[in-house]
């Protein structure tokens, strides 16, 4: 028995960067003069095995935070593939903001209070005319978070029920269920989806699922607050009451950046060609 722990102790011999401290009788460390050993004892006899020394531990401290970084990198990359499928949303990023609207302050303001936005279900009903930067807004605080490591996913009516036609109802409740997987669900352009009994009612399932596991909710819409409340479909209204309820509105309608950029295009365009 003894052999044995005296073979799975032993320091074996001195390394380039290293030498046996007198004193204490341990292989110490040339840069940190920390020991490499630590002493033991087991049945009376007294063993020396290897230790890392402060160096040592803070290299390897340091190398497994790279690994963790590097994990995490290649997660928030994969969620990014997998929840913003169109890629123009993935250049939608504070970053890239132009401040054409005040109201990215309280998209940042979202994003910076995610913890209690979760929490509590707490989305946005993001409104306003054709053009005004809905989308972009939606796709900042997609990425931002997806940055920080939530799932998310941006997608549309359109996109969600072309996924589900065809689909029986036991794999259309297993697709509604991964949707709710997903820390965040954007909904880009509601109330633009197909006016038939089987799109709002894939519709309301979509979003009657996302209001009963609790979980948030970000839509855009071209519709006024006013508009979504005074529908005379009573299938929409099952619909709208739910995102109203837990989604705060918020406008972005100060200008038609779309048409505005196409312009600049043009006359771009008009100045090359003369």
């Amino acid at each position: 028995m003894n052999s044995l722990l005296e073979g799975a102790f032993s320091a074996g011999g001195l390394r380039e960067d290293e030498y046996l401290d007198l004193q204490t009788g341990l292989v110490t460390c040339s840069s940190c003069h920390g020991p490499r050993q630590k002493v033991l004892k087991v049945d009376g006899r007294i063993y020396r095995p290897r230790c890392l020394c402060a160096c040592q531990k803070a290299k390897q401290d340091r190398l497994e935070e790279e690994r963790r970084q590097r994990e995490f990198r290649d997660q928030v990359s994969r969620n990014r593939s997998l929840g913003l499928p169109e890629p123009a949303l993935r250049r939608c990023t504070f970053a890239n903001d132009l401040g054409y609207n005040p109201e990215m302050e309280t998209a940042k303001k979202y994003v910076a209070q995610w913890e209690t936005m979760y929490r509590q279900s707490v989305g946005l009903l993001i409104w306003g005319d054709v053009g005004t930067g809905k989308t972009f807004l939606a796709g900042c605080i997609a990425n931002a978070l997806l940055d920080a490591g939530v799932t998310v996913l941006m997608t549309n009516f359109s996109r969600i029920l072309n996924a589900m036609t065809g689909l029986y109802n036991v794999d259309r409740n297993a697709y509604v269920d991964d949707l709710n997987r997903y820390d965040l669900l954007i909904i880009d352009d509601l109330g633009m989806e197909r006016d038939t009994d089987f799109a709002l009612e894939q519709v309301f399932s979509v979003i009657d699922s996302r209001y009963r596991v609790r979980r948030p909710l970000i839509v855009t819409t071209n519709l006024k607050p006013s508009q979504l409340k005074q529908t005379d479909s009573l299938a929409r209204r099952r619909i709208y009451d739910r995102v109203l309820e837990r989604c705060v509105p918020l406008q972005v309608n100060h200008r038609n950046i779309r048409s505005e950029k196409a312009q600049d295009n043009l006359r771009h365009a008009r100045e090359l060609l003369k």
